[in-house]
């Protein structure tokens, strides 16, 4: 997807997610116990609202996103001092091998055309032991708020490039070398599959 479009998109991104506070409220609560005092790498930030609420609890935070746009409107207003905002690309970060504890990438990886580079990539840039949490979009047609919604956003130029079922995502996380210890299924106006993960093979520290 063209980086214009989340540019057009991003000043009115965190108003439109308002119709799901009651996910994001989850996910401020679940994630802050996952990355107390760890390293954290956010991909696909957007504006910077998950990173604001979850930011306290970690060492060190790095949120990023491929759009300028979108790191422009994140840098806007306060922010805790441990979170510093970057762009970076997904399938390309710009930093080592084993600089993060944890890394975080919400409702992004269906709409990149090769996710699993963007799975790759995460691997090489956690620790031995690293968690990925990884909140996605899944039931993009499920029923007729999912594929409306789906519909508009489509409209404005968001291509969903995977369409998976909830089993069907945490299938594929597993496929591509992660095993999921936690997952749970929200509704809203496009179901979210919430899923913590750790490396095949690895156990948490």
């Amino acid at each position: 997807m063209k980086k214009k479009v989340w540019d057009l998109y991003a000043p009115i991104y965190e108003k439109a997610m308002r119709a799901d506070a009651h996910i994001y409220e989850f996910m401020y609560e679940r994630i802050p116990t996952v990355i107390r005092g760890k390293e954290v790498l956010e991909i696909a930030a957007g504006p910077g609202l998950l990173s604001r609420h979850v930011a306290p609890a970690a060492k060190r935070m790095v949120a990023t996103d491929y759009s300028d746009g979108m790191i422009r409107e994140a840098m806007k207003g306060e922010r805790p001092g441990n979170l510093t905002f970057e762009v970076a690309d997904a399938v390309s970060l710009p930093y080592a091998d084993g600089s993060f504890d944890a890394v975080l990438i919400a409702n992004a990886l269906h709409v990149m055309p090769e996710p699993e580079k963007a799975l790759q990539e995460i691997g090489r840039v956690l620790r031995p032991g690293g968690v990925l949490i990884a909140p996605n979009f899944v039931e993009h047609r499920g029923g007729f708020v999912s594929r409306l919604w789906s519909g508009i956003l489509k409209l404005a130029g968001i291509r969903f490039e995977h369409q998976w079922s909830g089993p069907e995502y945490l299938g594929w996380l597993e496929a591509h070398g992660w095993h999921v210890t936690f997952s749970k299924q929200m509704a809203a106006r496009i179901s979210i599959m919430y899923a913590e993960c750790e490396r095949s093979g690895e156990k948490w520290d």
